[in-house]
Formats: C-alpha cells, structure tokens, sequence
C-alpha cells in the first residue's frame, strides 16, 4: 500500500489559506481560488515596454509575475513614477504579485544590501524574491532580518503620514512642533516606495482587483530548492538543506521553487513554484509526460505531470506564452489547464 499523500496535496488553496502562517502565503492561496489560478509568467523580456506590456496583457490570467529586472533595457529607477512602481500599480489593477527572480547567493550583509537598497532597491516592489543558499544556511536569517526592519520602517513611515502636517493645537508652538516633525523623518528615512504606497502613476488608475483587498506589506523568499536544467549541481544534501532553512525561517520563507512537492511534515505548508512548463500546441492532447527540451539544458513537463503528478502549486511559463502570437490567448490556455490539473489533483 503507498504512503498517504501530504495534506498540501489533498487540501485546497482556500483551505490551506486557513493555515498559512506567512501573511504573503496566506494572501496568495486565496487570491489563486479566487481567480482559480495557478499560473506564473516569467517575463523575460528585454525592455521596459514589453515588461509592462506583456504584464497588462497577460495579468488577468496570472498570479505572480516573474521577472529578471537586470535583463531590461531602460529600467526607469525612479521609486515613486518608474518601472518597479508601474508594474505593482497593474499586480494591484489585476491581482498578481511581483516576483523578481533574483537568485540571491552571497554573505549575509551583502545580500541584504542588494535586497534593499542599490539602483533598484527590489525590496520596494517586489513581494516575492529567491535565493540560492549555497552561501550557507545564515543567509536566509540575514534576509529575513533585513525584510523585517524595511517592514518596521514602512509601519512608522505609514504612521507618521497620518499626522504629518496636522497641527496638534493652534498656537504658533504646536505648529512648529509639526513642522520640526516633518524635519525629522525626512532625515531620518528614505522614502517609502512600497507597492501599496506609489500609487500615483497617470495612465494606471489606482484600482484594487476586486473581491480581495490589497497585497499585505510583508515580504517573501523562495529558496532554490531544485532546478529544471540538466545537469544542475543541486543534489539531495543541498535539497535538504533547503528545507531546514525554510522550516527555521517560516516567518520569511514562504516556500520552494522545486521540481516537485517538499512538503512532509505535518506542518509544511510551503508553497511550490516549477519551471520549465509547457504544452504542446493547441489541438494536440496533454499526455502528462516530458516535452523535448530547448536545446540549452532546459527541460520541459506538462502542467498535468508538475502539479498532479509531481505536486507544485504554480507553474512557471516563460517562452511559450511569451513568443506567442497572442500572449494573452495563451495565457488563458495555460490558467485553464493548470487549474484543470489541479481540480483532477483534489480529486484523486
């Protein structure tokens, strides 16, 4: 008789919802049933144009956008009217979150610079970032350290805005004591450019997808648990390590971008993300099995084979939808029978 499967395997989005402990988690399980979706695009693109493009095109379709902010040409760094700012103004429009695939690999205070500051300062506008551990297991506590401070940093930041320039009495004394408070923080902090705040962009209305409220503040890892490439160098030991780290950070770690399911433990309610899914042309039948590769160490699978047999919970799609002609049309070919997979999953 074969082993039960895990409940992250048996149980719905909704339901593992209920038990996420990761605020981002949560979020996402219930946005997925809501727009019965289990589909990331990667939207490896080469300027900023086509980003946004492709992200108002595809973005009904899709909960998580996947990108590479470093592959596209005329990036606009600008953290209240540039790129990074216009793409969480259409993930709010339509109901996606930001995911930028960064790989994160180096010592503990170097990563948590490049998570929070540089030119792009990602921490700023996307919710979901990953990193390969490698470097060791300390690094995910030193990121999860850093998330946490620009959090506390957004909550004073939110709060002050509250008050600021509000006098606290009429007489000339309490007025200058609003103004020396404005002094303060100006000096103090940068300015806040999270999702939820720049919302200021002309061309995109300022509109929440509606039937859900806005993508909590918090921040989310993906640890680089497995890879779709032949001939990668992440072997079970390294795996394994994976899963301690994510079990030790629970509050930061949100989950795996892994070739199947790493849950197995009562407790784990880690969400999966895959790459290298594909169908084949429209027309043909979905088997479940492998597709041929591209060539360059890619390997493809069925969203058939990913989610109901090998137990992700969200595909990742880059070129197949991307180098279509209608990147939209195809987009909602990949939700409909990544969802259809994950219905036969519950099922069976």
């Amino acid at each position: 008789m074969s082993a039960p499967r895990h409940s992250s395997l048996t149980s719905s989005y909704g339901d593992r919802a209920a038990g996420a402990t990761h605020p981002l988690t949560n979020y996402l399980l219930r946005l997925m049933e809501l727009k019965q979706s289990n589909l990331c695009v990667s939207a490896d693109v080469h300027s900023a144009r086509e980003l946004l493009s492709l992200a108002d095109k595809v973005g009904p379709s899709i909960v998580v956008l996947k990108t590479h902010y470093d592959l596209v040409m005329g990036w606009d760094f600008n953290p209240q009217t540039g790129t990074g700012a216009y793409l969480a103004a259409l993930a709010r429009k339509h109901g996606f979150l930001i995911f930028e695939d960064r790989k994160y690999c180096d010592i503990g205070s170097t990563v948590q610079m490049q998570y929070v500051s540089g030119t792009a300062r990602v921490i700023d506008w996307a919710h979901i970032v990953n990193a390969n551990i490698s470097a060791g297991k300390p690094m995910v506590g030193a990121m999860a350290e850093a998330a946490a401070k620009w959090r506390e940093r957004i909550n004073y930041e939110v709060r002050t805005s509250v008050t600021v320039g509000t006098p606290v009495s009429d007489d000339a004394d309490g007025r200058k004591g609003s103004i020396v408070s404005i002094t303060t923080v100006t000096q103090s902090f940068e300015p806040a450019d999270s999702p939820r705040l720049s919302k200021s962009l002309s061309d995109v209305d300022d509109i929440v997808y509606p039937g859900i409220e806005e993508a909590p503040l918090e921040r989310g890892l993906l640890l680089l648990a497995q890879m779709s490439s032949s001939g990668n160098l992440m072997d079970a030991r390294y795996t394994n390590a994976c899963i301690e780290a994510a079990r030790e950070n629970k509050d930061f770690v949100m989950g795996y971008v892994a070739q199947e399911s790493l849950n197995s433990e009562p407790d784990d309610n880690f969400i999966h993300m895959t790459p290298g899914c594909k169908l084949p042309p429209e027309g043909e039948e979905e088997n479940g099995e492998g597709m041929q590769g591209d060539g360059m160490g890619q390997q493809y699978n069925t969203p058939a084979k990913l989610i109901g047999i090998c137990g992700t919970d969200i595909v990742i799609v880059g070129r197949g939808i991307i180098k279509a002609g209608d990147p939209q049309g195809e987009a909602e070919r990949y939700r409909v029978r990544a969802w259809k997979a994950y219905q036969a999953r519950l099922r069976n």
